[in-house]
């Protein structure tokens, strides 16, 4: 037994918890949840408000950083990234403190107390990150397009530019998989983007920016932006869809092997070289992939070229696309009914807060390309008619739904991920159990709870 496990371990966390929440905890059944990683934590700990005019001091914390800083090591001790945990302690002093050990099948990061995504395939991910992009045959590099213009316009704003050698080149294609296209190599034969290169002059550093028009990746950090570059929980990944208008520039997919990314706006969105564009897109392309969403791009530039040149393309640029028919909410705010859904390409249906009727499935059975399904609680006429909807491979229902499905032995057996959806105060432990049931169907690795039992004392 590790130090994770014994009552000393997390005595002064309790002993702050039951400050803080003697009559949540004094309540029939009552109970605190919590989580403790490495690098931060979450704690139901009532703590004080700095005098008027003065701010909150480290030394007002100190108690609490000791007592996290306590079981923070016995997390490092046990090689265990994040634990969260519920506590029930009476006035008296008897505590029963449940850690829930993670699972590798299930996602962490989200849910709080509860558990997040259940992967039930290893190493599955959603349709969307399976998609490659369509071939474009017919596509040709824009007119703008000039590497010779490109180079020698860098080599006047950049004269003491230090360039990749072919060595470098052929070690970085090497090491991409690709043949990077000339205007790259026209930018790199000026600056190979090595802040050595600069001494760590930061003056040196915004002429390079202000030259190319963004913050250069070193020749040794361009990467490919593939699917598997941008990560997104499934709960939120299988939402998405792939879908690329015959009008536009830029595909909607994920990622691509022809995204070659080359630099950041300086605000965590990727600037990419683009190989493989839309219908409408040229060969070459420049776009932006931005950190807050997970699927298509937007058009910046017809060419590396008119980026230098700060000439924006004036064309329709994103990837971005109206979700209907691929993706369809049915809410008090969206689509009035399950009908209005119903469509041959129909993949995510979501159904939401709902202030009618149940909602019944049976409009939906049958469509082709249905994957993923996410019902908020209490919205579904009959949970069992979800076993007609053969091809899923997402679902995300509250806990009653679920248990519906579990006790008729109708849990679809083409699922690769679940999630529970859980609202309001739910105690954690049963929706643990609800969540075993699902990953034991797969043979799945369990979340288990470990039980640890003492007495903080009465309180002062």
């Amino acid at each position: 037994m590790s130090s994770l496990d014994e009552f000393t371990t997390w005595e002064p966390v309790l002993r702050l918890i039951r400050a803080g929440n003697a009559e949540e905890l004094a309540a029939p059944g009552g109970y605190v949840t919590g989580q403790i990683g490495p690098y931060g934590w979450s704690l139901p700990i009532l703590r004080g408000f700095p005098l008027p005019g003065h701010a909150a001091q480290h030394e007002d914390v100190q108690d609490e950083f000791d007592a996290v800083r306590r079981v923070q090591s016995a997390l490092a001790e046990a090689g265990v990234d994040n634990i969260p945990f519920t506590a029930e302690i009476t006035p008296t002093g008897r505590t029963v403190l449940s850690l829930l050990r993670p699972s590798t099948a299930v996602e962490s990061g989200v849910g709080g107390p509860h558990p997040s995504s259940l992967v039930l395939v290893e190493g599955a991910v959603p349709e969307p990150w399976r998609r490659l992009p369509d071939p474009v045959p017919g596509a040709v590099p824009a007119p703008s397009a000039d590497p010779a213009l490109l180079e020698r316009t860098l080599r006047e704003r950049l004269p003491d530019g230090v360039g990749a050698t072919d060595e470098e080149f052929a070690a970085a294609e090497t090491r991409l998989g690709v043949t990077l296209p000339e205007e790259l190599r026209s930018l790199y034969r000026v600056t190979r983007g090595r802040w050595q290169d600069w001494g760590g002059d930061q003056e040196v550093t915004e002429r390079v920016v202000q030259a190319v028009g963004c913050e250069l990746f070193a020749l040794d950090d361009v990467y490919i932006a593939d699917p598997a570059s941008r990560t997104s929980p499934w709960r939120y990944a299988a939402m998405e869809a792939v879908v690329t208008r015959p009008d536009a520039t830029v595909q909607g997919v994920v990622g691509s092997g022809g995204w070659i990314v080359f630099a950041d706006t300086g605000g965590g969105d990727r600037i990419a070289v683009d190989l493989t564009p839309g219908p409408r897109g040229h060969l070459g392309q420049i776009i932006v992939l931005s950190h807050e969403e997970s699927v298509g791009a937007d058009l910046v530039a017809d060419s590396l070229t008119d980026l230098v040149s700060r000439r924006r393309s004036d064309r329709r640029g994103s990837s971005r696309r109206e979700e209907l028919p691929a993706v369809a909410r049915v809410n008090r705010a969206a689509l009035d009914s399950v009908e209005a859904a119903v469509h041959p390409e129909l993949e995510v249906l979501s159904i939401g807060v709902w202030e009618g009727n149940p909602i019944s499935l049976a409009p939906v059975a049958g469509l082709p390309r249905l994957r993923t399904l996410t019902a908020y609680p209490g919205t579904l006429a009959g949970p069992l008619e979800i076993a007609e909807l053969t091809g899923l491979e997402f679902l995300d229902l509250g806990p009653e739904d679920w248990r519906v499905l579990l006790d008729a032995g109708a849990v679809p057996r083409s699922l690769s991920a679940a999630s529970i959806e859980v609202h309001g105060e739910r105690h954690p432990l049963p929706i643990v159990d609800l969540a075993n049931e699902i990953l034991a169907l797969w043979d799945r690795p369990l979340i288990t709870v470990s039980v640890i039992k003492g007495d903080l004392g009465p309180s002062a």
